[in-house]
């Protein structure tokens, strides 16, 4: 019974030295490939983000880059077709994408409402504001005592 129990012992030590091993030998091949991953995808998204800001002087932007207002979020531009020339043909909301970029949730919810033509043009006017009257005396609390 002993001689089983300490049988039993070294196999159970065995069994977890093999398990550590594998798992020292896999870890940094993981790590490294998870690294690697992280710093792909941020370098894609900095390219991205740059594209987007150069998006206009692009030979394949087909509007005139004075038309077009950078907003970057939730789209990147609003073009304002022939603004420049004193006459708006049609304004024109532009998401630029790079590569195998898909468009978020927030960027296909403004596609559908654009496409489904729920704009709407409003003025805000806002109204001289007055600033509040200053106290004569400071309040109790700041006075000396």
């Amino acid at each position: 019974m002993l001689s089983s129990l300490i049988v039993l012992a070294v196999g159970v030590v065995i069994g977890l030295v093999i398990a550590l091993l594998y798992v020292a030998s896999v870890k940094p091949r993981y790590t490294n490939e998870t690294r690697r991953d992280a710093v792909s995808q941020s370098k894609a998204v900095t390219r991205g983000q740059i594209y987007e800001q150069f998006a206009t002087y692009f030979p394949g932007f087909e509007f005139n880059p004075k038309d077009a207002q950078f907003l970057g979020k939730p789209v990147d531009f609003v073009v304002f077709d022939g603004l420049d020339e004193g006459t708006v043909r049609r304004v024109v909301f532009i998401e630029v994408k790079t590569g195998n970029a898909k468009l978020n949730t927030r960027e296909r919810c403004v596609r559908d409402a654009v496409r489904a033509g729920a704009v709407e043009w409003r003025e805000i006017r806002l109204g001289a504001v007055s600033a509040p009257a200053l106290p004569s005396r400071p309040p109790t609390s700041l006075r000396s005592r």
